[in-house]
């Protein structure tokens, strides 16, 4: 049986509103949480409105590939994300740099929707992305490119909201890699030799 100055209880249950409430010392707080994992994985429409909040400033912090040519400098996936927005119509926009001779050029890619946290993108062939992880502070992707000449490259990426990021957060980046069979020396870290504008 719970103290009575930490009682824990459920008020509801349902995916799009399960909620707690904790009573400590006589005085209930609620706890409202919003549990959008059901939502986002289940397709549902209101998956992209959930992940709205969660655009801004973002920054790379690493990124693997099975072809790591493609993430090295010169490679069209070496790129320092600066900016995400999700739309309300099932689209988000990219705005990040590519380095090419040591120059910095900005980009900006837009992505479509497919169901849940899939999207479609066109850029250096076309792309697959799902996004398999994300906190406040952070977002796990998962890429599967197929280039115009037909090669295909799988790729995990995290970005950051802050110049680091979470034990956490990276342990479960590594673990997306090694799932995907992409060996531990094709991680490239990007806030090493980050240093293309801030916007």
């Amino acid at each position: 049986m719970l103290e009575k100055r930490h009682q824990f209880c459920i008020l509801s249950n349902h995916w799009d509103t399960l909620s707690f409430c904790r009573r400590r010392d006589g005085e209930m707080k609620v706890l409202l949480l919003s549990v959008v994992l059901g939502l986002l994985y289940a397709g549902l429409g209101e998956a992209q409105l959930l992940l709205v909040p969660f655009s801004g400033a973002w920054k790379t912090h690493y990124l693997a590939a099975s072809n790591k040519e493609i993430i090295s400098e010169g490679g069209p996936f070496h790129i320092y994300i600066r900016h995400i927005q999700f739309h309300p119509n099932d689209t988000a926009d990219v705005d990040f740099y590519v380095k090419s001779d040591g120059e910095c050029i900005k980009k900006r890619v837009t992505g479509v929707r497919r169901e849940g946290l899939t999207y479609d993108i066109e850029y250096a062939g076309q792309n697959e992305l799902k996004i398999l992880h994300f906190s406040l502070k952070a977002i796990v992707g998962y890429i599967h490119n197929v280039a115009e000449d037909g090669k295909e490259t799988d790729l995990v990426g995290i970005i950051g909201k802050n110049e680091e990021i979470s034990d956490r957060d990276y342990e479960k980046f590594k673990k997306e890699t090694t799932d995907r069979g992409i060996p531990e020396e094709n991680i490239v870290n990007f806030t090493d030799n980050d240093d293309c504008p801030e916007e």
